[in-house]
């Protein structure tokens, strides 16, 4: 069973699995091939985090995000040059810094090629067919993908080469128009002798080098030779009885979606009309209370005593009132939950290779503590959080989500739908969103106008004109059936196991 973010991005982790691989060789198929049919959402420059659990209960989170550049240059030369742009969503607005300055040490590509070599059971070549097949042959912008293309535009079209891949006779790429990427393809075809070996060690490494010292970039060839994919020990949370393993410090993700669920659980949702205005309000306070201590839970991972959360729980309960996912299981109990960025992208492409690079340097919610604080060779944090609900028979749900600073609300809600509730996994996921950004709050179309208007008495309210790929995309397998999150484009898949 796959849910990813795109009909070619699921079809390619079937199409390996029935081939004979198993889960781990179908997410790296469909990792590599998010890279062509989601461009806009990931990238082999960006960065991931993948949870795996193995049929003989081995329980991995690969952390391949990046890392801060700037090796070997000297301080005064840390002067990065990027340059703000808005990205304007249907019901709010957002800020990201693009440019070569932007740019962190990508991990996405040597953190794919880790997993399949620790866990896969097909040869590379093998599992790169399908990416190779799509970014030679072209894939047709589906109405979603075009979505996120206009979104992006002034940074899918910031260089020349990516004005050549996505202008057309003039025209920016449209929904049903063929994108190609042929320089991609004959870099996936070398991937299975080269292993990576120029993008990070090379002739590739010393072309990106070049490119940054000429642009006031901080990405060196010494960054991308001692880049390193980490094996962690996963975070472990309860809820309701339920195990949640998620991604651990140094992101933030997994911590705040902890302390989320444990506010959450402190209060009677199964008891609560969903979309109630009392489910709504509670939803709503416990957004406010993560936001009001974000960085105390960050810096200071939740404890159960002692904490703010045992006052917030008190307050709670007087109250009464450019990311993709992947999930994937086989058929031999293998089951990986993958979340991967490109950041909204750099505008940057490595020449001959088709790959843009990311801008996780100028996403200012990465960067709490401000924009190039951490030194050079430091992992960013993220708010990505690929988990697996465990429950006394094993893996219960497959779960994750893209969307920035919405992955810590959207996957605790769907969560809940399915827990508290007992929403079938499509409709958990279909359900409308709500999301507190700090000083309004977001609301998707679908709950009650009474439910709405109650919530108007005591803070901004902004409803949405339609559901939105602002809040997020959880792409979820959960009682032996796969969801695709409608608003990233979703596309769930099932298929006859090959392997023996």
């Amino acid at each position: 069973m796959v849910a990813g973010g795109h009909p070619l991005t699921s079809q390619a982790a079937i199409e390996i699995m029935e081939e004979g691989g198993n889960a781990f060789d179908g997410v790296v198929a469909a990792g590599f091939t998010a890279a062509i049919a989601e461009q806009a959402l990931t990238s082999l420059g960006g960065g991931g985090f993948l949870l795996a659990r193995t049929s003989g209960g081995e329980e991995i989170l690969f952390d391949f995000f990046s890392d801060t550049p700037g090796k070997g240059l000297a301080g005064n030369a840390l002067d990065p040059h990027f340059f703000p742009v808005t990205i304007s969503f249907s019901g709010s607005d957002q800020d990201f810094n693009i440019g070569l300055g932007s740019v962190a040490v990508p991990g996405n590509l040597k953190g794919f090629l880790h997993v399949h070599k620790r866990f896969g059971r097909l040869p590379l070549a093998k599992v790169l067919q399908p990416a190779v097949r799509a970014a030679r042959d072209g894939v047709v912008l589906n109405h979603r993908q075009s979505q996120f293309m206009d979104l992006l535009h002034p940074i899918m079209t910031l260089s020349e080469t990516g004005r050549s891949m996505y202008v057309k006779n003039g025209s920016y790429l449209q929904e049903g128009d063929m994108t190609h990427n042929p320089d991609l393809a004959g870099f996936l075809e070398s991937l299975a002798d080269d292993h990576g070996e120029s993008f990070y060690n090379g002739s590739i490494a010393s072309a990106i080098e070049a490119d940054m010292a000429g642009g006031n970039g901080l990405l060196t060839a010494r960054d991308l030779a001692e880049y390193q994919v980490i094996e962690r020990r996963p975070l472990s949370l309860q809820y309701r009885g339920f195990t949640l393993l998620t991604n651990p410090p140094p992101s933030f993700g997994g911590t705040l979606i902890g302390a989320t669920l444990k506010l959450m659980e402190a209060l009677p949702f199964p008891e609560m009309d969903w979309g109630s205005n009392l489910h709504l309000a509670s939803l709503t306070a416990i957004m406010e209370e993560i936001d009001l201590h974000r960085d105390e839970t960050v810096f200071n991972p939740f404890k159960s005593a002692d904490s703010w959360l045992t006052t917030a729980i008190g307050r709670l309960r007087k109250f009464s009132r450019g990311t993709t996912h992947i999930s994937v299981s086989d058929g031999l109990g293998n089951h990986a939950s993958m979340t991967t960025s490109n950041g909204e992208g750099s505008g940057y492409f490595v020449p001959g290779t088709g790959i843009m690079l990311n801008n996780m340097m100028g996403e200012d919610d990465l960067h709490p503590q401000g924009f190039h604080a951490s030194p050079p060779g430091r992992r960013v944090s993220s708010m990505m959080s690929p988990s697996l609900l465990m429950s006394e028979a094993g893996v219960a749900m497959v779960i994750g989500s893209g969307g920035s600073k919405r992955i810590r609300t959207a996957i605790p809600q769907v969560l809940s739908n399915i827990l508290d509730f007992g929403f079938d996994v499509q409709k958990a996921v279909d359900l409308p969103r709500i999301h507190w950004d700090g000083s309004v709050l977001q609301i998707e179309p679908g709950y009650e106008r009474s439910a709405i208007e109650k919530l108007r008495e005591y803070r901004q309210v902004n409803v949405w004109d339609e559901r939105s790929v602002y809040f997020g995309g959880v792409h979820t397998i959960s009682s032996g059936k796969p969801a695709g999150d409608p608003r990233r484009g979703g596309a769930a898949r099932i298929g006859m196991h090959g392997c023996p």
